[in-house]
């Protein structure tokens, strides 16, 4: 009898009839492994010979009650959840090796369980003697957090079962594993089959649970893409190693909005929240310098400003270098194409750095015209003022559009002292008091006026 198998790449969760080197989904290599199906046998063959209940249905003027939430006093946490942790949900935190997310989740499990909430940390990849110095390090013993060391998926959830935690942290998912599943700890078939009992434990006891994953080497997290569609809450704790600043996105959220952040600093005592990111991001740039402009942006539903930077050198070699931290390389690669074809900015047989300060990534358009005016300042070796700030769309055309919440971006400027604004056209013109704002039509326009280059 032919065995029941599959294989699964390990990047994208993609399956294949038959391995191979190379996925056909990703294009990854040797990340496809041999994947025994979960489910298998005469059951799963004959499902519709036995009949089932009968589902509850209801209609769209139904309307339910909020699901209750718990705040942590973490007020950065707090935003990215959309009000706090909702009770019965399952949540997946993603971000690099030492990064800080057993430290983040460790004073969340602190600040929940000071607030009533009944809390049980498991790690499978330290001891608890470990944990414990490092909760001694943040101060956070006398917390009332119990801590477990197990990967056994079996005996944790017997240990849920009779504990009854309102919050249990899984640090990390790739790490448990389940003795019903033949395959080793780590495997695609092992992380879903433990994220989804750990998610159906959670939705039948009413208790909310955090799993912790890794992520590869692209920054995505491992595992297939199904266990993301299987929780409720996706957070990604992205930070520089070299950099203080650590940032929390969501990335999808069912109890709030999706692209929110919350800012931390890294300190000596763990994790601080940052009430003012926007201050912090400025607090060290200097005198006006070419290659230097300040970005008004909107990461969720908050303003926030920074710092983009760009440099620009002739290249010693015959292929020019493109080199981006903090923002997408394909935009850059359009934005140049455009300064050049419209505008006459050449850029060939100059290598071309960007960065956006402080470890900040940016995902928004918005920031089209901010590193357009970075590049030809760099080129052009002319510094902006010190209290101008930039933002705008640019399209193929050359031309500028408008963006969203356009008041808030200028109203966030004003607030940290900037007093001129250069912006696109708008349908509607916005008033700050105190800040001037300089209407662009397009891109051509801007950098002849600006910078008087064309």
């Amino acid at each position: 009898m032919a065995k029941d198998l599959s294989f699964t790449c390990n990047d994208c969760g993609a399956v294949h009839s038959k391995w191979s080197g190379r996925c056909d989904a990703c294009g990854a290599w040797n990340s496809i492994t041999e994947d025994k199906a979960l489910s298998s046998g005469p059951a799963s063959k004959t499902l519709g010979a036995k009949r089932g209940a009968t589902v509850h249905l209801t209609d769209l003027a139904t309307q339910d009650a909020e699901p209750p939430r718990t705040m942590s006093g973490v007020g950065e946490l707090d935003r990215v959840l959309g009000g706090g942790l909702v009770a019965a949900s399952a949540l997946l935190v993603g971000g690099d090796p030492g990064i800080g997310k057993s430290t983040l989740l460790l004073q969340a499990a602190a600040r929940f369980g000071r607030n009533g909430l009944k809390v049980i940390y498991v790690s499978g990849e330290e001891s608890t003697a470990q944990v414990q110095m490092r909760a001694r390090r943040l101060g956070l013993t006398e917390s009332p957090v119990k801590l477990a060391a197990e990967t056994n998926l079996r005996n944790i959830l017997t240990t849920l079962e009779a504990e009854k935690p309102d919050l249990a942290i899984i640090d990390s998912i790739q790490t448990m594993w389940a003795d019903n599943v033949e395959s080793a700890p780590g495997s695609v078939s092992q992380v879903r089959a433990c994220a989804h009992e750990l998610t159906s434990f959670a939705k039948k006891r009413n208790m909310a649970v955090v799993m912790v994953g890794h992520v590869t080497k692209e920054g995505a997290i491992a595992g297939p893409r199904v266990v993301e569609h299987m929780v409720d809450t996706v957070l990604y704790f992205e930070g520089e190693r070299g950099h203080q600043f650590r940032i929390l996105r969501a990335v999808k959220n069912r109890f709030g909005p999706a692209d929110e952040i919350g800012v931390f600093e890294m300190t000596g005592r763990g994790l601080a929240e940052v009430k003012n990111p926007s201050a912090l991001f400025l607090s060290e740039r200097g005198t006006p310098a070419p290659g230097s402009v300040v970005f008004a942006g909107i990461e969720g539903t908050r303003p926030m400003l920074c710092e983009i930077q760009a440099l620009v050198a002739p290249s010693p070699t015959a292929q020019p270098r493109r080199s981006v931290v903090g923002w997408d390389g394909g935009r850059l690669a359009m934005i140049l194409a455009v300064l050049e074809s419209r505008c006459g900015v050449a850029f060939a047989g100059l290598d071309v750095y960007l960065n956006v300060a402080g470890g900040l990534r940016i995902n928004e358009p918005a920031a089209d015209l901010a590193v357009a005016a970075a590049l030809v300042s760099a080129r052009e070796d002319a510094a902006l003022p010190s209290d101008c700030v930039v933002f705008g769309e640019i399209s193929l055309s050359g031309a500028l559009r408008p963006v969203v919440q356009t008041e808030n971006r200028l109203k966030e400027a004003q607030k940290l002292g900037f007093t001129a604004a250069l912006v696109p056209q708008q349908p509607k013109r916005v008033a700050v008091p105190g800040l001037t704002t300089r209407d662009m039509s397009d891109l051509a326009g801007f950098v002849t006026e600006v910078f008087g280059a064309r």
